[in-house]
């Protein structure tokens, strides 16, 4: 398995990454990095954790919609006042949960995701 060397809000990485899969790695850590640094710009959210959790929502909540319609505005935050357009998909709660699980398994080993 290859490793790239990638920065994310401007700490660097090493990610492993399968062969041929150099590209959607890249395009998918640059969507990550668009998605934190639009959070943390905003000025209301400091916690890089929280920031990273934010993202992972937007991006998760976005991926269902991607699917089915044109593209989803980049970077878009979530906050409590937002309301989506679109209509309960049952696939995105699936989704949702396990990356919810997911989260909280990362952050539960130091309290820290980043």
């Amino acid at each position: 398995m290859k490793q790239l060397e990638v920065q994310i809000m401007g700490q660097t990485y090493l990610l492993g990454c399968p062969e041929g899969g150099d590209a959607r790695l890249l395009e998918a850590v640059e969507r990550v990095d668009t998605a934190m640094c639009k959070i943390r710009d905003a000025g209301k959210v400091r916690a890089r954790d929280r920031i990273a959790v934010l993202a992972a929502l937007n991006l998760a909540f976005d991926v269902p919609q991607q699917q089915t319609s044109a593209p989803a505005v980049p970077g878009q935050v979530a906050t409590a006042t937002d309301e989506r357009s679109a209509e309960h998909n049952p696939d995105s709660d699936v989704l949702l949960v396990s990356l919810l699980e997911r989260l909280d398994e990362a952050l539960s080993e130091d309290g820290r995701l980043l």
